[in-house]
């Protein structure tokens, strides 16, 4: 994929589109909390990949990308810090887990 402001804010909206899907999911499953909600680690991942996206634009682009684009990518990059718990850390199939590791992926 082409590294472009066009495809970086097709994949932000996605991304917003996303937590707002998954918050209204919450609220209509009597208001559990979005920590505990089974999607939170997609979530994570899709965030994740839009803000490391946002990163290679801004530093490919240099001085063409505009200010917008460059605070755009920093907002995702700073909500992505705080659940980069969630992420999915490795490849590492569930069963070769510790279990200790398999708490901590399954937030328990």
């Amino acid at each position: 994929m082409a590294l472009t402001v066009q495809n970086f804010i097709k994949m932000a909206n996605y991304y917003n589109q996303t937590a707002m899907m998954m918050s209204a999911i919450c609220v209509q499953k009597g208001g559990i909390a979005l920590e505990n909600y089974a999607g939170r680690f997609f979530a994570a991942d899709t965030l994740e990949f839009v803000a490391e996206y946002g990163r290679r634009l801004v530093d490919a682009g240099g001085e063409q990308i505009t200010p917008q684009v460059r605070e755009l990518a920093e907002r995702f990059r700073t909500q992505f810090e705080a659940v980069r718990h969630l992420a999915t850390p490795s490849q590492k199939p569930i069963y070769e887990m510790t279990l200790a590791e398999f708490e901590k992926f399954m937030n328990i």
